[in-house]
């Protein structure tokens, strides 16, 4: 008996929304900017592979499906990283010291 393929990467894919699940709530606060870091560095090498995708194809047609999930990709971790970011800013502000007013 053989196992579908899809559903062999569904499967995966179902065990890992939950295993990152889990592993994100279970950071304590003071590890979370510095793991926005490494998120934001992970989605900029993302961002690198869905512009291989986006690019990959004939130039005839722009609207192929590895096309379209490429530009979707990009979009998506573009938005990550940004997010990222400014949640990491936010974090930093939280962080240092208020100037008292005289």
């Amino acid at each position: 008996m053989e196992i579908d393929p899809f559903i062999f990467r569904f499967s995966i894919f179902i065990l890992s929304i939950f295993i990152g699940y889990y592993v994100v709530w279970s950071v304590t606060p003071s590890l979370h900017t510095p793991l926005m870091s490494v998120t934001n560095a992970i989605s900029s090498v993302i961002i690198v592979g869905a512009i291989i995708a986006g690019l990959s194809g004939n130039s005839e047609n722009i609207f192929d499906i590895p096309n379209i999930f490429g530009f979707l990709g990009i979009f998506l971790a573009a938005i990550n990283i940004f997010g990222g970011f400014l949640v990491t800013q936010r974090m930093l502000q939280m962080y240092k010291k208020k100037k008292k007013d005289k």
